[in-house]
């Protein structure tokens, strides 16, 4: 790798002490071939932050990092993360979320490669392993959106690959600085998508998007149709804030894509118990995709109601 390579890490934090999965990525980030140089926490609930800091002794296992403190009312999916960045100087930015643990210490190395090899290159994401506890739909689902394969994408593959041309997830993703600027970062406020929307922004702009499928990280969820629902009344929500985005690359063609191989996958493999349940699950998550897209139809109290966001619309 060149010399003036250099990565900072910026993760949005919230309530570390429930899991032991901060700690691991933080201590797998520290132990990369390439490690970033300083890991930047942007953290909310100060108060609940701090006993869980020492009781792990944060600063004192892991000195690269640095922590900052957000009120809760104040967060934002892409103002706290552009704040993050506004704290590092690094030629790359890796932004990460607090439940995706890397799965080798190759990790940044690989996305640095993805971004030195092509210097077009705005944003190179990881591919997304599930996690040994995961379900099979689960499992299907991660498969779905990140294959083996690598893949580079330009505004050239929009009519070829639709909506997953602009696809990119900052669960795990590395940003090239100068482009970060350039596009003025995260457009904020943003209460989902903000990742999608900028690499739409970068392909626009002229440059690429690589999927990095040797970059992996752990991260998979088996929520239920409770959680599909606020989760995609949010999506929803994001697709019509940004109709420069999803009018011309609908995502549910992707979506309807997936639940007929899922459930051919469960037929072929012998679980056709699961169809009900996944089923009832993804009319959950199409019911508040649409709820989301129609929020200005609503009254705010319904929009409480569906949203994960509540912080979102009470600013």
């Amino acid at each position: 790798m060149s010399p003036k390579t250099c990565v900072d890490a910026v993760i949005p934090v919230y309530r570390p002490d429930r899991d032991d999965k901060l700690l691991k990525l933080i201590g797998r980030l520290s132990s990369q071939t390439i490690p970033p140089g300083r890991i930047i926490l942007m953290n909310t609930e100060e108060a609940l932050f701090a006993p869980w800091a020492q009781r792990v002794g944060l600063t004192e296992k892991y000195p690269t990092v640095t922590v900052r403190h957000v009120p809760r009312e104040a967060f934002d999916h892409a103002g706290t993360r552009n704040a993050g960045a506004s704290c590092s100087d690094a030629a790359y930015l890796l932004f990460m979320t607090m439940d995706a643990v890397p799965a080798d210490d190759r990790l940044v190395e690989q996305l640095l490669t993805a971004m030195e090899e092509d210097p077009s290159c705005a944003v190179a994401y990881a591919r997304q392993l599930p996690a040994a506890s995961a379900g099979e739909t689960e499992r299907i689902a991660r498969r779905f959106n990140y294959p083996e394969k690598s893949l580079r994408k330009t505004l050239a593959d929009e009519q070829r690959l639709g909506i997953k041309a602009s696809f990119s997830s900052n669960v795990c993703a590395m940003y090239r600085r100068a482009v970060f600027d350039e596009l003025g970062g995260f457009a904020a406020p943003a209460i989902f998508n903000e990742d999608m929307v900028y690499a739409h922004a970068a392909l626009h702009a002229g440059y690429s998007i690589w999927y990095r499928a040797e970059a992996t990280v752990v991260h998979s969820h088996d929520y239920g149709a409770s959680e599909q629902l606020h989760r995609n009344f949010d999506l929803g929500v994001s697709q019509a804030m940004h109709p420069e985005v999803f009018r011309r690359v609908s995502s549910e063609r992707e979506g309807k894509r997936l639940v007929r191989e899922t459930v051919s996958h469960l037929r072929k493999c012998g679980r056709r118990r699961e169809i009900p349940r996944y089923l009832w699950i993804c009319a959950a998550r199409y019911t508040g995709f649409l709820l989301g897209k129609n929020y200005r139809l609503l009254p705010r109290s319904v929009i409480l109601k569906c949203t994960n966001q509540k912080a979102f619309w009470k600013r």
